[in-house]
């Protein structure tokens, strides 16, 4: 395996086959070999976006928006991961699937680490200044959640609704950025998101269980054990639950609900197929949760039409 390149990293991406050398471990920093996490991040920016397109009418600001929203979830979710590494890199060091990460195997010095998270920052404040001044004071208030998210594993058996709070904050931004205020469809939707990223996260935790109890860290999957599948179940329909109440509380039309049933089904795909025994299964799983923000995001978007 290259050095800095992470186990669950997807394979033959062009960060490992066509970047220049100097690059690859700040790519890697930022995960840009493993996609699914800014994914995670965006979806629910433009879930929120098409919400509020579709409870008001179309601006000309949402021709922007889509774009400034995917620019800054690559940046913060870059930036994210730059800070989680260093709080992180002794437990990485010690976790076979993280060890190779680029601050660990030392292809990156601590401060060398620092200043790139600043700089990932910079772009991402640069992005923010075009929006209104609601949607810069709500992204300036998510920091405090961003700050707390890599300690969480410490002290909590729940970081993965820490998580959650935060990787779901696009849910309030994408709303407000169209409409200047928070909408009950948009609370709404973020309470679904967290509910989803706890049903996820769970599953990607899994793979990482048995290292995370010889260190001593905590996580949902540890947790919740052999219940998994009761959780899971419960997260998953808390999340639809949530869902549909934002998309009746916008007005959606008849197009949402029948992509409600589309996403609702991926959920029980999910139960179906998981085994927590299973590594590969597990993140194969987890990142099938991108194509799960899909469908929700296009049946937002034929609720919004029809």
């Amino acid at each position: 395996m290259a050095i800095g390149r992470v186990a669950d990293a997807v394979s033959g991406h062009w960060v490992d086959t066509g970047a220049p050398m100097h690059w690859r471990p700040y790519l890697r920093l930022m995960r840009a070999d493993r996609p699914i996490g800014w994914w995670l991040l965006l979806l629910p920016c433009w879930q929120s976006l098409a919400l509020a397109i579709g409870a008001t009418e179309f601006r000309w600001i949402d021709l922007w928006l889509p774009i400034a929203f995917l620019i800054g979830a690559v940046a913060m979710r870059g930036a994210g991961c730059t800070l989680n590494d260093i709080v992180d890199r002794d437990f990485d060091a010690s976790v076979q699937r993280t060890r190779s990460r680029p601050i660990p195997s030392g292809a990156v010095t601590v401060k060398q680490a620092a200043v790139f998270m600043a700089a990932l920052c910079a772009i991402s404040l640069l992005v923010l200044l075009t929006m209104n001044s609601v949607t810069i004071v709500l992204c300036f208030a998510s920091l405090a959640i961003v700050a707390v998210y890599p300690f969480a594993k410490r002290f909590t058996n729940w970081p993965q609704v820490i998580l959650g709070l935060a990787f779901n904050w696009g849910a309030l931004v994408g709303w407000t950025a169209h409409t200047g205020y928070i909408g009950v469809p948009a609370l709404m939707l973020y309470c679904a998101g967290i509910a989803w990223t706890v049903a996820y996260d769970t599953i990607y935790a899994h793979q990482d269980k048995e290292d995370d109890l010889l260190i001593g860290v905590k996580s949902t999957a540890i947790f919740f054990g052999e219940a998994t599948h009761s959780w899971l179940s419960m997260f998953f329909g808390a999340a639809l639950i949530f869902t549909a109440l934002a998309g009746a509380f916008a007005g959606l039309g008849f197009g949402f609900w029948l992509g409600f049933f589309a996403y609702a089904g991926h959920f029980v795909w999910q139960l179906l197929r998981l085994d927590i025994e299973d590594p590969d299964k597990c993140l194969r799983l987890f990142r099938s949760n991108r194509d799960a923000g899909l469908i929700l995001l296009g049946a937002i978007m034929l609720g919004g039409l029809f």
